[in-house]
């Protein structure tokens, strides 16, 4: 059991240093991590801002009559989207590794396949997300829209950000390491993603059909544990059916991820083409 955590502990760390040497070339690069998010809340806070004044959303949606409210509900949503897009890109840049060779040594290596999954897709989202966290915990306090149960309910709010990113990372990695449609399932995980998860609308006002797509992403149920716990005021009771949800879902992501490996792994070395079939 030690020399399994000791083994995974190394591989942590050395998918992390690569991720570093990969992403990080210049110290400008830090800084783009923050300018980029806050670009893209100010453009959807400025496009949203009119429309929900010069209507009648406030009847139904009375936060958006509430400037500050508007802007931390926008911002709990570019917060999670970025842990969840960051792992996207990730898994894009790594299936370039498979023109390259570097899968074939993994392969041959004695690491565990879905360790380093999840290994690749944490150390992606320690370095892209945890600058923009620092500023959205920062900005949430100074606007005084922070409506929290209990002080351990940040606990559950990282949990239930954090859990369900690292099994949707690893998921993709093991997906795009056999797809040559990676650029393709890119494409699709992008826009489409903000908007069947609600990050910049409110859930209910998406359509029937986009709430039930939406249900199978967990970033959707990230944000609704998230601005639960901190902009309503939900105890752990009242998000118990959506953190359950959230678990379940991480399971089979993972159990995918892991079901995957074995059968691209399985078929590459029967035809030494890395596919699934």
């Amino acid at each position: 059991m030690i020399s399994a955590t000791r083994s995974a502990a190394r591989v942590f760390a050395a998918e992390s240093l690569k991720q570093h040497r990969r992403l990080f070339g210049q110290p400008l690069v830090v800084f783009s991590m923050l300018v980029w998010p806050i670009l893209q809340l100010a453009t959807t806070y400025y496009t949203l801002r009119p429309v929900a004044t010069a209507s009648d959303a406030a009847a139904h949606w009375p936060l958006a009559a509430d400037p500050h409210r508007l802007l931390a509900f926008l911002a709990t949503g570019t917060l999670a989207y970025a842990f969840f897009f960051s792992l996207v890109q990730s898994a894009w840049h790594f299936s370039f590794e498979r023109t390259t060779g570097t899968l074939e040594l993994l392969f041959l290596s004695p690491a565990g396949r879905l360790t380093l999954m999840i290994a690749n897709g944490a150390g992606a989202l320690l370095q892209n997300a945890w600058l923009l966290t620092c500023f959205t915990a920062a900005a949430l306090l100074g606007f005084g829209t922070l409506s929290v149960a209990s002080w351990w309910m940040y606990g559950v709010v990282v949990l239930a950000l954090l859990i369900p990113a690292v099994a949707w990372g690893a998921f993709l990695n093991s997906l795009l390491v056999f797809s040559r449609d990676s650029a393709f399932l890119y494409t699709v995980l992008d826009e489409p993603l903000w908007f069947v998860s609600g990050v910049r609308l409110p859930h209910f006002a998406l359509p029937t059909v986009v709430q039930v797509v939406g249900a199978a992403f967990p970033l959707t149920g990230s944000l609704i544990a998230v601005r639960g716990a901190l902009l309503e005021g939900d105890t752990l009771g009242a998000l118990a059916p959506t953190l359950g949800w959230l678990t379940l879902l991480s399971a089979l992501l993972l159990a995918a991820a892991a079901l995957i490996l074995r059968v691209g792994e399985a078929h590459a070395q029967r035809t030494g083409k890395l596919r699934l079939a």
